[in-house]
């Protein structure tokens, strides 16, 4: 895994050398994920089927999770990082707390086959997007603390593309973006049945690949954007920023679509979180406008032939080769 950092002002030359790195697993890494409260807590998880916890301060991992047995798909983290849910290539969708490595619930996913999960904020629910037994794009809606049921289930469409969840907690709104083609759906995210509400779709006749989001700090305010995709269009090699707006007249301040949200400034310290402590994101009004924080340095490590985590080396203890990797 290699840390970088974005020079202020953006990207002037290539950048070649990395602020950090970091080594730990024994397979090549499919997903990272930041601490959403904590500064410097990065979570990894590679085709070794193994979670690690990294603490950015020293640069080592501090904890490891092990009870997945196949290569995981997707991480997610609650809105104040005390619980962790991942899909797997087994079938399962799991919630953890993540410093224990211990599996709070549990669901065999035969007629939803999981691809992707997000937490849905602070609403205790959990969405997915995956397959059904007939092979059509569905998405489920879960109950974080029961995953014996889904709340509800809902078919798409036919294709073939992963779906992928986007939630904005301050609309409640949630976008489903497909791979491999060029539609973004809205829904408005529910406390009471039917839970989820569709409202529409943006078209695109340009596939895409992938999507990145904008933090909300970095939105235009004054024109009303809400939300804003960064699309990798697979045909082009570009990248195409994609807006959401909502059409106001009036040029003040919209309070009802920009409430207090999670800002950039850290609630935990990686010692208070791995002792245990939990702690709700800072919030900021965007009014004011975005400030930059103080630069965050790293102390980089001295590497390391072996990574032991929990009495384990991890470069030792391979497990063998995925379909993937082959």
């Amino acid at each position: 895994v290699r840390i970088w950092e974005i020079p202020e002002g953006g990207l002037k030359r290539n950048m070649t050398e990395a602020v950090l790195e970091l080594y730990g697993h024994s397979r090549r890494v499919g997903l990272v994920e930041w601490h959403p409260t904590t500064n410097n807590i990065l979570l990894s998880a590679g085709y070794d089927y193994k979670v690690l916890i990294w603490n950015l301060e020293v640069g080592e991992p501090v904890k490891m999770i092990d009870c997945h047995t196949d290569v995981i798909l997707c991480m997610s983290f609650n809105s104040d990082g005390s619980l962790l849910a991942t899909t797997c290539k087994d079938k399962k969708l799991r919630v953890l707390e993540p410093r224990s490595g211990r599996v709070l619930q549990e669901a065999n996913c035969k007629n939803h086959r999981v691809n992707r999960v997000v937490f849905l904020g602070s609403t205790k629910r959990l969405l997915t997007t995956g397959v059904s037994r007939w092979n059509t794009r569905q998405i489920a809606l879960w109950d974080q603390e029961d995953l014996s049921m889904p709340l509800i289930e809902e078919e798409i469409d036919g294709l073939s593309g992963l779906l992928f969840p986007f939630y904005d907690a301050d609309t409640h709104m949630l976008y489903l973006a497909g791979k491999g083609d060029g539609n973004i759906r809205y829904y408005e995210i529910g406390s009471e049945k039917p839970y989820l509400t569709y409202l529409m779709e943006f078209r695109s006749p340009a596939p895409q690949k992938g999507l990145g989001v904008m933090p909300k700090h970095g939105l235009d305010v004054s024109a009303c954007e809400v939300f804003r995709f960064y699309k990798l269009v697979t045909l082009k090699g570009l990248i195409e920023p994609i807006s959401m707006i909502v059409p106001r007249r009036s040029e003040t301040y919209q309070e009802d679509i920009y409430p207090m949200t999670p800002g950039t400034e850290p609630a935990l310290t990686p010692d208070e979180w791995l002792s245990g402590v939990n702690r709700d994101p800072i919030l900021m009004s965007l009014k004011e406008g975005y400030k930059r924080t103080s630069k965050v340095v790293f102390k980089a490590p001295v590497k390391k032939k072996s990574v032991v985590v929990n009495g384990i080396d991890l470069l030792e203890n391979v497990p063998p080769r995925t379909e993937n990797e082959v």
